[in-house]
């Protein structure tokens, strides 16, 4: 799969990430919102907590970032602000407009852009982070893994965030505000920490380490 195909997919995501719905969550810091599967399964999303600052399980994921940091998918920044609080070198990349703009209030630095197009300092960064469930991000974990180690540095980090039960999935969600405000649909994907562990040692990642924190839970892989 070429990296102009795997960007054309992810494109329905980048839309409905840039739905009102959830611009207006992280607009107000505010609940409730929800992915939405086809099946009305519904995905409670911690709008409260990402708009915070950094918590005490944040603070684990911070204490294994080496070097310069990428946070894909970083939403209203609260790692990029922590990170630029303790002097560490690091980018936001999000979709959403009202997400870049809230890390930069905060005090972060990002840019309004897709993991799958082209992005600073590619091949360099010392850590990578998916956290909050962005493995997700474009629906297939295996293409993200790939993209996401072409963006580290040669050794470099990888943190990501696993859902804290044994599930892979990759299923089309909405966004919804649970009074009637939806987003479009697109693809979505979960993981447990077992099932990256896999798809992660297939794209190229190792070293695999497990932890939990708060109900959450965390791999620590190297490229």
């Amino acid at each position: 799969m070429t990296a102009r195909t795997t960007a054309a997919l992810a494109e329905p995501a980048d839309r409905a990430w840039r739905a009102d719905p959830y611009a207006d969550a992280l607009r107000t810091g505010r609940g409730p919102l929800f992915l939405r599967r086809s099946d009305g399964w519904l995905l409670p999303l911690e709008v409260e907590r990402w708009c915070a600052e950094a918590d005490a399980a944040d603070a684990t994921v911070l204490a294994r970032c080496e070097g310069p940091v990428l946070d894909i998918g970083c939403g209203p920044g609260r790692l990029v602000a922590a990170l630029a609080r303790l002097g560490h070198p690091a980018l936001g990349v999000d979709v959403t407009p009202e997400a870049v703009a809230r890390t930069v209030r905060t005090g972060g630095t990002a840019l309004c852009r897709s993991v799958f197009e082209p992005l600073p300092g590619e091949g360099r960064w010392g850590t990578v982070l998916l956290i909050d469930g962005n493995i997700g991000i474009g629906g297939d974990p295996g293409a993200l893994l790939r993209r996401a180690a072409r963006l580290a540095a040669p050794g470099g980090t990888l943190l990501v965030e696993a859902a804290p039960v044994d599930v892979d999935e990759r299923v089309e969600v909405r966004v919804e505000d649970g009074g009637g405000g939806r987003g479009a649909a697109f693809p979505w994907a979960r993981l447990g920490v077992r099932a990256l562990r896999t798809r992660a040692a297939e794209a190229g990642w190792s070293r695999a380490v497990t932890w939990h924190a708060a109900g959450r839970a965390f791999v620590q892989l190297r490229r």
